[in-house]
C-alpha cells in the first residue's frame, strides 16, 4: 500500500553503512517508522537536513504488513528558517522532539495531536516573541492529549496564594500554615506555592500566549524539573529526558 502524508521526524538512527530508520509521527498514520537506502551517499536524492529532528515533512512511503516499511519520497512541509541558527530555539524544539518521541506509543490516527505538534514546532520557528516559556506551555498542552492536564475544580474558589498542585493526584490543593507559620508543602510531591500559580497561569493561556506569562530563570529552571516529574507519575515507563539538562544550561 502506498500512502501520503504529513509528517513530524522524531528520530533517525544509522541502520547500515548506507542506510538510516526513520520514526516519524504522521498526520494520518500515526507513529511509523521507515527505511531510507542509500541516504548516507553522495548521490542520495534525500537531503539530510529533511531527516534531522522535528522536520516538519510531507512523504510518500510503501507500507507491506509485518515488514520495515520503506520512504519513497520525501519533501519539507515547512522549512525552518530560525531554529538551525539559534541555540535557544533549537535547544527547546530537541527537547519537545525528545519528549513527544517519549510519550506518543501506538501507531494510530491522532489528528488532534499532530495538528498540536505541527503548529507548535511551526510556531517555535516563526514567532518574533519570546520562546523562553514555550517548552513548560508544550508540556501543559501535551499532557491533556493523554488524559492527565492539571485541572481545577470549578466548584471550588481559593486566592491564587492559598493553592499548591499535587503531582501525584494531579490535582489543586488549598493549604494552610503549620504550626512553625510556614505555608510551603512538606511533601515532596507537591508544587511550591508560587510554581502552582505560575502553573495556572498556564492553564489560563493558549500556548501560542505562553510569552507573557511572568517568571524568572530559577522558576523557570523548577518548574520544568516539577512538570517531568508530573509526567513519571501519570504515564508509565516515561524516561529521563536527555535534552532537559542541555535546554537547562542554554535556558
Amino acid at each position: 500500500m502506498v500512502i501520503k502524508t504529513r509528517g513530524i521526524v522524531l528520530r533517525t538512527v544509522k541502520y547500515s553503512e548506507t542506510s538510516v530508520i526513520v520514526d516519524i509521527f504522521t498526520e494520518h498514520f500515526g507513529l511509523r517508522s521507515y527505511i531510507i537506502s542509500g541516504v548516507r551517499t553522495s548521490k542520495s536524492k534525500v537531503a539530510a537536513g529533511l531527516l534531522q529532528v522535528m522536520s516538519l515533512v510531507e512523504i510518500v512511503a510503501y507500507e507491506k504488513a509485518e515488514k520495515l516499511n520503506r520512504l519513497t519520497e520525501i519533501r519539507a512541509a515547512h522549512v525552518y528558517t530560525t531554529v538551525p541558527f539559534e541555540m535557544q530555539r533549537m535547544s527547546v524544539g530537541l527537547f519537545m522532539a525528545e519528549v513527544a518521541r517519549r510519550t506518543i506509543r501506538g501507531s494510530e490516527e491522532n489528528r488532534q495531536l499532530f495538528d498540536f505538534l505541527f503548529d507548535i514546532f511551526k510556531f517555535l520557528d516563526v514567532t518574533d516573541g519570546s520562546v523562553a516559556n514555550i517548552h513548560l506551555a508544550f508540556l501543559v498542552e501535551l499532557s491533556g492529549h493523554f488524559g492527565f492536564r492539571p485541572e481545577e475544580n470549578e466548584d471550588e474558589y481559593y486566592d491564587d496564594e492559598l493553592l499548591i498542585f499535587d503531582l501525584r493526584e494531579g490535582i489543586f490543593l488549598p493549604y494552610y500554615e503549620d504550626e512553625d507559620g510556614d505555608m510551603e508543602p512538606l511533601e515532596p510531591h507537591f508544587l511550591a506555592s508560587n510554581l502552582t500559580t505560575i502553573l495556572r497561569g498556564f492553564l489560563k493561556k493558549p500556548w501560542h500566549e505562553s510569552a507573557q506569562i511572568k517568571m524568572n530563570r530559577d522558576e523557570r529552571r523548577a518548574l520544568i524539573a516539577e512538570l517531568l516529574r508530573f509526567y513519571q507519575w501519570h504515564l508509565e515507563d516515561f524516561p529521563d529526558i536527555q535534552s532537559f539538562k542541555i535546554l537547562q544550561e542554554i535556558m
